[in-house]
């Protein structure tokens, strides 16, 4: 299961992980990076093509690029960004999707802000040996499409969780989705996962609970990424992961309700 991991884990374990940065090259070079660590920027996986599934790039694509990064199918990855792991963990849920093993991807709790007040970080280039990637998607995964949304919508079993921002939630959103802002999870101070108790607490007050099934989106699923890592970590069993998110749903032509409505 994909989940997060702390500064001082990932220090005691340097050497043994694959540390993949998905922030862009400018940042990777100029600012620094994690002792060993690959650049994979969100630009080169961010959207998928016409035969992908939704926002995911192609197996070809995934296999490509992790190839090319030196990430090889076993090895154990810890991925970073330095805006609070959103885009990290659209990396390791795009690995999960396609098939790398889950119990061996790891989100850096906070980010690459976090990490440099405790630990050091170098601009030496890590020298990469091509791998040889190989896309094994499993046969089962958390997605879901807007069928099943609609469903979960008048089920109330379950919880349709939007994770956008209260105005775009405002403008238009699915019928029956509660508000969730993705960063309503974060610790401003560590810059990570809030602690536990406090977070559940959120989501309790949200409706959001682990005896129900939670179906998330967002805009182009890199927000519900976040959130799908979080609520595993809390424990959450039951987790849908609407790849398509609105973007598919609008262009669909299916109802969205305002909150004037």
């Amino acid at each position: 299961m994909t989940d997060i991991v702390s500064a001082d884990w990932v220090n005691d374990r340097l050497g043994a992980l694959k540390l993949v940065d998905v922030r862009d090259a400018w940042e990777y070079d100029g600012l620094g990076h994690l002792p060993g660590a690959v650049n994979v920027p969100f630009e080169t996986f961010r959207t998928g093509e016409d035969d992908s599934d939704g926002m995911l790039p192609t197996e070809e694509t995934w296999a490509a690029l992790l190839s090319e990064a030196g990430v090889g199918g076993d090895d154990e990855i810890v991925a970073y960004d330095d805006h609070h792991g959103v885009f990290a963990a659209r990396f390791l849920v795009t690995a999960e999707l396609l098939g790398h093993d889950p119990d061996r991807l790891h989100l850096l709790d906070g980010d690459f802000s976090a990490w440099q007040r405790s630990f050091g970080t170098t601009s030496e280039p890590t020298a990469v040996e091509p791998a040889d990637y190989a896309v094994d998607p499993p046969d089962e995964t958390p997605l879901v499409g807007p069928e099943a949304v609609s469903a979960a919508a008048e089920d109330p079993e379950a919880v349709v969780v939007d994770t956008r921002e209260q105005s775009e939630y405002a403008a238009g959103h699915i019928p029956g989705a509660v508000l969730l802002d993705w960063r309503d999870l974060v610790d401003t101070e560590s810059r990570g996962l809030l602690p536990r108790e406090r977070a559940l607490e959120l989501l309790a007050a949200a409706g959001i609970v682990p005896e129900k099934r939670i179906v998330l989106y967002c805009n182009t699923a890199r927000r519900i990424s976040h959130t799908y890592v979080v609520l595993r970590e809390l424990g959450f069993p039951e987790i849908g992961f609407y790849e398509g998110s609105l973007t598919e749903w609008e262009a669909q032509g299916r109802p969205l309700v305002t909150e004037s409505e």
